[in-house]
């Protein structure tokens, strides 16, 4: 348990942080920040592949088209999210970024009840009623809908929709995904640096060394999200899951300087009650659940 909650905790710090990285690869475009992501993300994970001698799972894979067309999907859904996330990033709207992420547990929710016919229970809708009320909120004081937090919230809404039902694990259906789309980002930055365009004829040592860590920094989280996911039960991954987008939030407004409105506050307001009211009735129905598992008092002594 206490393994769990380190490895999960370790990933949801990681990405909080990422506006930091990202920050380091500011004068790279984002589609060819994603492109780089991509390659060296599947060099990382072949390695990792390669010294756990864990093949066997693609033989599989092969045989089902149904299943290569399933994550050529997530693999599409899973670059626009880090696409819309690596601009937000680098054009001032970090905070817009975390409430992304703030909002997709809730996301989360309705996607459930469309797609896979779960009925939320009472307390559940009504944190998604209230996260919606605080969308309003801040829509109407934007003047526009907040595309980036939708955007983000959405992707990996459904992203996270198609793994639920997936058949491979976390390292393997990175590794698909990254495989299904390194020919098209190994084209398109080839054709650049043929064009003479690119961090590979243009960029310094230290923006190609930054470039070259996005493997790492991108798997290894997701490595030790799943090992925690093993390990403890889902509300408190409900609870810790809310480690980076508050992250997120406050280095948008302290390490970025990106103006915070005192209006927006009701918006973020409404959205952190909502999100409180989600985790304690998630809670409350993890230990009603336990309860029911604790053997009565035989007497015995």
């Amino acid at each position: 348990m206490n393994t769990g909650v380190a490895y999960a905790a370790l990933a949801y710090l990681s990405w909080g942080l990422f506006p930091l990285y990202f920050h380091q690869v500011a004068s790279v475009p984002a589609l060819e920040v994603v492109l780089h992501r991509t390659l060296w993300s599947l060099v990382f994970v072949l390695v990792v592949l390669a010294l756990r001698r864990q093949w066997a799972w693609v033989r599989d894979v092969l045989r089902q088209p149904r299943v290569l067309g399933a994550f050529a999907l997530s693999a599409l859904l899973l670059s626009a999210n880090w696409l819309t996330y690596v601009w937000a990033v680098n054009n001032g709207h970090v905070v817009d970024a975390s409430l992304g992420y703030f909002i997709l547990p809730l996301v989360n929710v309705g996607m459930g009840f469309v797609f896979l016919r779960e009925r939320p229970r009472p307390g559940q809708w009504l944190a998604v009623a209230v996260a919606a009320c605080g969308v309003l909120w801040l829509t109407l004081q934007a003047g526009h809908v907040p595309w980036i937090a939708l955007a983000l919230a959405l992707t990996f809404g459904f992203y996270g929709l198609l793994r639920k039902v997936a058949v491979l694990g976390a390292l393997e259906g990175l590794t698909l995904e990254t495989v299904l789309l390194a020919p098209l980002a190994l084209a398109v930055l080839g054709y650049g640096a043929w064009q003479g365009q690119g961090a590979f004829v243009h960029g310094d040592g230290a923006t190609l060394g930054w470039l070259l860590l996005g493997g790492p920094i991108t798997a290894v989280p997701l490595l030790m999200f799943a090992a925690g996911a093993r390990r403890i039960p889902l509300a408190t991954m409900g609870i810790l899951q809310y480690i980076s987008p508050s992250m997120q939030l406050a280095l948008g407004i302290l390490w970025f300087g990106e103006p915070f409105a005192p209006q927006r506050m009701l918006g973020f307001g409404l959205i952190w009650a909502a999100l409180l009211v989600y985790t304690l009735e998630g809670w409350s129905q993890m230990r009603k659940a336990d309860a029911r598992l604790v053997p009565g008092d035989t007497g015995k002594h």
